[in-house]
């Protein structure tokens, strides 16, 4: 009990013989603690210093009688002052734990998640992730491209060839830029997985499911291109869990039938045609996909017409469900 006021187990025990004894000269006390009187007598001053006894003449005045005092005043004092100290050790305590978390947090978003900005800086990390693939890569590819084009992409032709898994997805809208299918058509024929939705939610890029490329910002925005590069993370997870969930709702875009094998292939689309369909699956409208495929609007009709007759159907919507049963798209 009295540690807390800088005294010792001893020094209780002359305390405690204080209380019974209810007033003792040194002599008494040291009979009590079964030690000399000279022990006794520096036992007592300490006491008198603690300000847990007093001393008076004795009423005989053979020498000096020594009176416990009441505890609760000393001993009260000091454990207030050692509650204060127990709880600035705490606030201590929380603060240094919230810098070390803080820390922590800061260590893991530099390790998981890096800022690339610039639209150099941000077109070299995807050319470099591109030459360093191993075995796949993803991309969301919309309208406005923000570091490079589809058609500038040279590295993908590069990669397909030592045999990363290419698959695209690529917005609607992007099919009616000048050119597009064009490189559509040339990343098919060289491997690439092509498949076409009507919007899509981010721009985005994942080779070998280990690192994604996500630009920040948002189409419109006048500030220069920044890109979040990230790491294997809950937050890749999620990013693949979407492109999977997007690419399961898109619509194929294919130049040639699927398991056709060698032999001949009856009522089958020529490549054209089975790009023309994919178009049409897709929602681009006649206009651009003349306007893409370099023949007229009349010419895209007319074939569509075609495509029907043989389909043995009478509507567009009756050919996009025959091409889709017919494994046509």
């Amino acid at each position: 009990m009295l540690d807390e006021v800088g005294l010792t187990p001893e020094h209780e025990r002359a305390y405690r013989a204080l209380v019974q004894l209810a007033g003792a000269q040194p002599g008494e006390v040291a009979a009590q603690l079964d030690t000399d009187e000279q022990q006794a007598e520096k036992l007592l001053a300490a006491l008198i210093d603690a300000g847990l006894a007093a001393q008076q003449p004795a009423p005989d005045g053979t020498g000096q009688l020594y009176h416990a005092q009441p505890p609760d005043v000393t001993l009260g004092a000091a454990l207030v002052r050692r509650q204060e100290s127990l709880e600035e050790a705490r606030r201590s305590v929380a603060q240094l734990a919230e810098e070390y978390r803080s820390s922590l947090r800061r260590h893991d978003a530099d390790e998981l998640v890096e800022i690339v900005r610039g639209r150099a800086a941000l077109r070299q990390r995807l050319r470099h992730l591109q030459e360093t693939a191993e075995q796949e890569a993803l991309f969301f590819c919309r309208i406005n491209p923000v570091a490079m084009s589809s058609a500038d992409n040279s590295e993908e032709f590069t990669a397909l060839a030592r045999g990363v898994h290419y698959r695209v997805i690529y917005e609607r809208a992007l099919l009616e830029e000048p050119g597009m299918i064009e490189s559509l058509e040339a990343g098919i024929r060289s491997g690439e997985q092509a498949r076409v939705a009507a919007t899509l939610p981010v721009r985005l890029a994942i080779f070998d499911r280990s690192v994604a490329v996500c630009p920040l910002v948002p189409d419109g925005d006048s500030r220069e291109p920044t890109a979040a590069v990230v790491g294997r993370s809950q937050l890749l997870d999620a990013l693949l869990a979407l492109f999977d969930s997007a690419w399961d709702r898109a619509s194929p875009v294919r130049l040639s039938t699927p398991d056709a094998g060698t032999g001949p292939v009856v009522d089958q689309p020529d490549t054209q045609e089975r790009l023309l369909l994919s178009l049409f699956v897709a929602g681009v409208p006649d206009k651009a996909i003349a306007s893409q495929l370099g023949i007229s609007s009349r010419t895209v009709q007319r074939r569509f017409g075609e495509l029907m007759a043989r389909a043995g159907v009478d509507t567009r919507p009756g050919l996009a469900f025959q091409a889709a049963r017919r494994g046509w798209v």
